[in-house]
């Protein structure tokens, strides 16, 4: 999908290959906003927020789900208090860039759970995961799988010390 600037200051959305697009105007960047401030809101309070009734809102919600602009609602835990002690990334480079390759590699580390993001990169590595361990014994675990994963060249783990910032969805 892409976006460009329509008439009005309106984005749209063109979805790839289709001639579809998603008109979006002041009030759906204001309704997106909020519910990435707050997805567990009502409607009704959604509404208010965004200036409009709640008949209407609940329209552009759901227009906007079905565009595929919200992909999702979720509770945003804490690991540490749910015994994931350690967040960590690494940086992974696989002995070849075929397509059957990196995603086999896709495929093998959808797998885990502790695998939290999957992130095909250029620079540096072909992928870059978030992963959560419970310690360091488990952590080392994960590292040594993905070492010994097919087609896995190199790997560099970089432990979080602190995250400072964590939000959630883009600037709107």
């Amino acid at each position: 999908m892409s976006w460009r600037l329509g008439q009005i200051g309106c984005l749209v959305l063109m979805k790839d290959s289709q001639s579809e697009t998603l008109e979006m105007d002041v009030i759906d960047r204001r309704i997106l906003a909020e519910l990435q401030a707050d997805g567990r809101m009502t409607n009704v309070e959604l509404a208010r927020r965004a200036g409009i009734s709640a008949p209407p809102c609940l329209r552009r919600v759901r227009r906007l789900e079905e565009a595929g602009v919200i992909r999702g609602y979720y509770a945003d835990t804490d690991p540490q208090k749910l015994d994931w002690e350690i967040v960590f990334f690494a940086i992974v480079g696989l002995d070849s860039q075929k397509e059957q390759v990196l995603a086999a590699f896709e495929q093998t580390v959808s797998q885990w759970p502790e695998v939290r993001e999957c992130h095909m990169i250029r620079g540096g590595g072909d992928f870059l995961l978030r992963l959560v361990a419970r310690d360091t014994a488990h952590e080392n675990q994960l590292t040594q799988r993905l070492t010994g994963a097919a087609a896995v060249a190199k790997v560099q783990t970089l432990q979080t010390i602190r995250t400072s910032r964590d939000l959630a969805g883009v600037p709107l």
